[in-house]
């Protein structure tokens, strides 16, 4: 059996998961166990920074605590289960703290290397959560890796095996299915890494799979000698370099009123439940209708992941050189008046997607400095300033110098192409 640093290829499928009952409350409990060990995590480090500072004054008892908030802090510590006797549940899985200790230390890496990442934080109790697990395999008795053969496996196109929580059905792809079983018949090692499971805030539960393999998971796209500039804008969701043109399909603006009424709805339950002094989570009504807003915010989330993705692809597909502005959406939203329509549009989503889909498919994406790409002729190289500068309910303009007449999206689109082929 190969080493996980031998399997360069990696990808990750989610599924929807449909548990018992009694599966529904192991899950659940995990869920609590993970956020419970993160809190711990992040008490204990902001204990032990006040202690260090208190160190520096030279008070003896501060390495006594240091120490014990160390032992507190280790996914093996023995006092932190005789201190919370619930840890000593059977149903919980003990891989949950490692992976939990992991993601916290990588989180802190992260902001240390990132100025604007904050430190972790408190998790509260939502709606949705998650945890994840490792899988292990027994390395003297199995010779290859396969999703066939750990303690977390695929039983069939229907059924999958979760430590603790045992056999689930799941809604799983015919087609991904025969895929990563074709890859494992040819003799390639697919090795299911980690599980995630987790739950959304309508109830249902989720099953996410990272796999490693020495195997490409996706097959290249034909080469068509073709390159594309793209050029993103609210007026339309984007305008290629060939002038053509790809409606914006506003999910969010067309749910709006219907989301608006049923917020509406969901504030007078909790007014009411509040005013007779009852818990909102024993509050059926109120229940019912947060579920109910949570699937019309999921409905728009699917249909514009849906939209993306299926873009995305055809582009790859069909160009070998895909070119687009470097946007920084984060920027992009200080701008109130427009901040609503582009986290509708999904920009930044977007960009992603076409930036792992063409290093997936071996094409090539390539992301531009978007510094007067729209204030320049295409045609000669004029840059536009002062009085002919344009502002953003300009969409058609005559070069000054060249005469040459623009559509503004189009000639945006011509000179993002341009810089990436540069």
């Amino acid at each position: 059996m190969k080493k996980l640093k031998d399997l360069p290829y990696c990808f990750g499928l989610k599924m929807q998961a449909y548990p018992s009952s009694t599966q529904k409350r192991i899950i659940d409990k995990n869920i609590n166990f993970s956020r419970f060990y993160w809190n711990q995590l992040v008490s204990a480090n902001k204990k032990a920074a006040g202690l260090k500072h208190a160190k520096s004054f030279s008070w003896p008892w501060a390495d006594n605590q240091l120490a014990h908030l160390r032992e507190l802090a280790n996914p093996n510590c023995k006092l932190l289960k005789q201190l919370n006797p619930f840890l000593n549940d059977a149903e919980l899985d003990s891989d949950v703290p490692m992976q939990v200790k992991a993601n916290y230390q990588a989180a802190w890496n992260l902001c240390k290397k990132v100025k604007s990442v904050q430190p972790p934080k408190f998790h509260k109790k939502h709606e949705n959560g998650s945890y994840q697990t490792s899988n292990h395999y027994n390395g003297k008795k199995i010779a290859v890796a396969s999703p066939y053969n750990g303690n977390i496996k695929f039983l069939d196109e229907h059924h999958i095996f979760l430590s603790k929580v045992g056999r689930i059905r799941t809604a799983f792809s015919p087609k991904l299915y025969f895929r990563i079983a074709q890859m494992v018949q040819n003799g390639g090692e697919v090795r299911l890494t980690k599980a995630k499971v987790s739950r959304d805030a309508c109830g249902d539960y989720f099953v996410s799979f990272q796999f490693a393999s020495d195997v490409p998971y996706a097959a290249t796209f034909a080469k068509t000698g073709s390159s594309i500039g793209i050029d993103l804008n609210l007026d339309n969701f984007l305008t290629d370099s060939n002038g053509d043109v790809i409606d914006n399909p506003r999910f969010y603006r067309q749910a709006r009123t219907q989301l608006a009424k049923a917020q509406r709805k969901l504030g007078k339950r909790c007014a009411r439940a509040k005013k007779e002094h009852r818990t909102l989570r024993l509050a059926n009504n109120y229940q019912k209708q947060r579920k109910l807003v949570s699937r019309i915010h999921r409905r728009i989330l699917r249909r514009r992941d849906s939209f993306l993705n299926e873009l995305s692809t055809t582009l790859i597909k069909n160009h070998d050189l895909v070119a687009a502005e470097e946007l920084r959406s984060k920027n992009l939203l200080k701008n109130h008046a427009l901040a609503m329509s582009i986290s509708d549009a999904g920009w930044r989503t977007f960009l992603s997607m076409l930036e792992y889909k063409a290093e997936m498919h071996g094409k090539t994406f390539r992301a531009v400095d978007p510094k007067n790409t729209t204030q320049t002729c295409s045609h000669c190289g004029h840059v536009l300033d002062k009085e002919h500068k344009l502002t953003l309910k300009d969409r058609e303009w005559k070069c000054p110098v060249c005469g040459t007449f623009h559509i503004r999206d189009h000639n945006a689109a011509k000179n993002i192409l341009a810089k990436a082929l540069a």
